[in-house]
């Protein structure tokens, strides 16, 4: 474990230390940044029922050294980042493995079903990501986590789903926010290889087998006013699928409070040779919210259109309102009304201290193998702390619930409990 460590600090720094020369100017080395984040993670996903792996639940801890420089002077200013991680398994064993925390063996224990792999005792993992500025121009290429309506990177463990490739943000035009990129390679939460990207299977209506190493990308995100935010992107998974999507946000005073509404449209179809199957999906996602005094009410609808459901690439989320911990609500004609409940403690003197709760009901859906209408719902609740003074400041503790039940697949039940911390180094 020490020598694991050593290693991804001691990468990192020697990446610094021989850029330095060619790099040795103020803003390059005054607007750098480091950062050390610490999480202890426990995660338990209990199936209710049926047959298969009964209980995933591990216990991990995760070291994230964040390294950022600023831009050298100059017309165009380059600059370098670097992440390193190490995952350590603190509990585990091949009958609860898979939670998605840790790494594990590619083959079964002798004996043991497909699902009981023996996870890691620790893994690790490094990126370096080049990037170039000039004017309000961001060219970035390497190591990313991009943030996209079309491509949602899973935040939800001990580390990142990350992505390599090429991306381009420009804002030079007042209100305008461009963005353009192309990624080849994904390497999942839990694992340390980068691979080809697929498409989510969706209970088999998609082949999770096709892959391909071009997910393209472009967009616009556009200020109407100093409230109201309208987007598009366009992306596509070269050979398998393209989707297109629209949003509009806006807010505005109400009374004491503050009226918030979102509204998400998407249109995926086939692309090229559609190795992963026929893909017709239009999905509309809307959110309405009040928020006043430490209280914030949201609720609103959603429905999956055309033959076969939502398209995103294998492991990230959505970014459907209905994205859960445990569910994201995204079959084949699927309805949904969903609602939200979150209250801030500070409202009552007690900072750092957040409670949510969210709920939804889905209805009307076409599951592939499965006859008749598709119902379920989920339940979800997280309170989290952040202590705000003392030797213990900026310590998070965080618990997450959720239930789920559903007539076409396993009734679930999951805890996870999480403790970070994050040391800024300069």
């Amino acid at each position: 474990m020490k020598n694991t460590i050593t290693h991804v600090v001691t990468g990192a720094g020697l990446i610094g230390a021989g850029l330095l020369p060619a790099f040795a100017q103020a803003d390059f080395i005054k607007d750098s940044r480091a950062s050390l984040e610490l999480k202890n993670y426990y995660f338990n996903r209990d199936y209710r029922e049926g047959t298969g792996q009964s209980q995933r639940a591990e216990w991990a801890q995760g070291f994230l050294l964040n390294l950022q420089s600023g831009f050298t002077e100059g017309t165009v200013g380059f600059g370098l980042d670097a992440v390193g991680m190490l995952g350590l398994k603190l509990d585990s064993s091949p009958d609860r493995s898979g939670s998605g925390l840790l790494s594990r063996n590619s083959e079964p224990e002798p004996g043991k079903p497909s699902y009981a792999r023996r996870a890691h005792d620790e893994y690790s993992k490094f990126g370096v990501t080049g990037k170039a500025r000039f004017a309000q121009s961001e060219l970035r290429v390497g190591y990313m986590v991009p943030d996209l309506p079309t491509l949602q990177p899973n935040l939800s463990r001990l580390f990142p789903q990350s992505f390599s490739g090429t991306a381009l943000t420009s804002k030079d035009l007042s209100g305008l926010t461009i963005s353009l990129g192309q990624l080849d390679k994904v390497k999942q939460r839990d694992s340390t290889d980068y691979e080809d990207m697929g498409l989510t299977s969706q209970s088999g209506a998609y082949k999770s087998s096709a892959k391909s190493d071009r997910f393209r990308y472009a967009g616009a995100d556009y200020k109407l006013g100093a409230s109201t935010l309208a987007s598009y992107q366009w992306a596509q998974l070269d050979g398998l699928y393209k989707q297109q999507y629209l949003g509009l946000k806006n807010s505005f005073g109400l009374g004491p409070g503050t009226v918030k509404t979102d509204i998400r449209y998407f249109d995926a179809s086939q692309d090229g040779a559609g190795l992963a199957g026929k893909v017709d999906n239009q999905a509309l996602s809307t959110r309405i919210g009040y928020s006043l005094e430490g209280h914030s009410l949201s609720g609103g609808y959603q429905a999956q259109y055309g033959t076969t459901p939502f398209t995103y690439v294998d492991g990230t989320n959505t970014y459907l309102f209905t994205e859960y911990q445990l569910s994201n609500f995204s079959q084949t004609g699927e309805r949904t009304w969903h609602a939200r409940y979150d209250y801030d403690f500070a409202a009552l003197g007690g900072p750092g201290l957040l409670f949510s709760t969210r709920y939804a009901n889905g209805d009307n859906a076409k599951v592939k193998g499965f006859q008749g209408e598709g119902r379920e719902w989920e339940r979800d609740f997280s309170l989290g702390y952040v202590v705000q003074s003392g030797r213990l400041k900026n310590v998070s503790l965080r618990w997450q619930n959720a239930s789920a039940k559903s007539n076409y697949t396993r009734d679930t039940n999951e805890n996870r409990l999480i403790l970070g911390y994050t040391l800024a180094l300069w």
